[in-house]
């Protein structure tokens, strides 16, 4: 998959007081869910029926947890860049249905996996792996983008208190259930100053 980053990014200008950010605590849930699953499926035991079916569900759990993020990215978050700066949201737009594609396409493999045959499991195990991988490293870049160039952009023409605004109203469009589970992954992924902020003690809500 063709990295991104080739791409100069517009970075996000440093501030004397942080700016309310809202990506960095989904982001860094993102990459906890998306780092540890992996590693999961790594070690995958194919020859083991409980722990092959808790591993491949740990995968599905991931890809229901991408794609719930693009649809709130895309109802909220890029509407806001666009009234403000047309075509700002452009490139990540396009790679949003990519990434759909893309957990379309896992979501096949785990079910070919879950299906196969004991003695197929070991290839279509590495052949998940690998594609796994690959969804996991675009996604580090893709994120870094939005952290940088979309940050600049909703900083420059919105106020603190809009900015609050908006992450209300993407908090309070999540279900409960969904939100649970973002929170299992968010809060050990914290600073101890951000995860004041989130609530709930350190450590709190560990996803193992």
């Amino acid at each position: 998959m063709q990295s991104t980053l080739s791409q100069p990014t517009r970075p996000a200008e440093p501030t004397a007081a942080p700016r309310p950010d809202l990506y960095a605590p989904i982001h860094k849930a993102l990459r906890h869910a998306m780092t540890d699953t992996l590693l999961e499926m790594g070690r995958i035991d194919v020859a083991d029926a409980a722990p092959f079916n808790r591993t491949l569900g740990r995968v599905d759990a991931l890809l229901d947890l991408c794609a719930g993020h693009l649809v709130h990215e895309n109802a909220f978050v890029h509407p806001a860049l666009e009234a403000c700066e047309p075509g700002a949201s452009a490139r990540i737009a396009h790679e949003h249905v990519e990434h759909e594609q893309a957990i379309a396409a896992l979501r096949d493999e785990v079910a070919a996996l879950r299906r196969s045959a004991p003695a197929a499991r070991d290839a279509l195990a590495l052949r998940l792996y690998r594609h796994l991988a690959l969804f996991v490293a675009h996604n580090f870049e893709h994120m870094h983008v939005e952290e940088t160039a979309h940050n600049a952009v909703l900083w420059a023409h919105y106020s603190d208190a809009e900015l609050m605004q908006l992450h209300e109203q993407i908090v309070g469009s999540i279900a409960p259930e969904e939100m649970l589970q973002v929170m299992d992954w968010m809060l050990p992924a914290l600073t101890p100053a951000e995860r004041a902020l989130v609530g709930g003690p350190p450590g709190a809500g560990a996803a193992s």
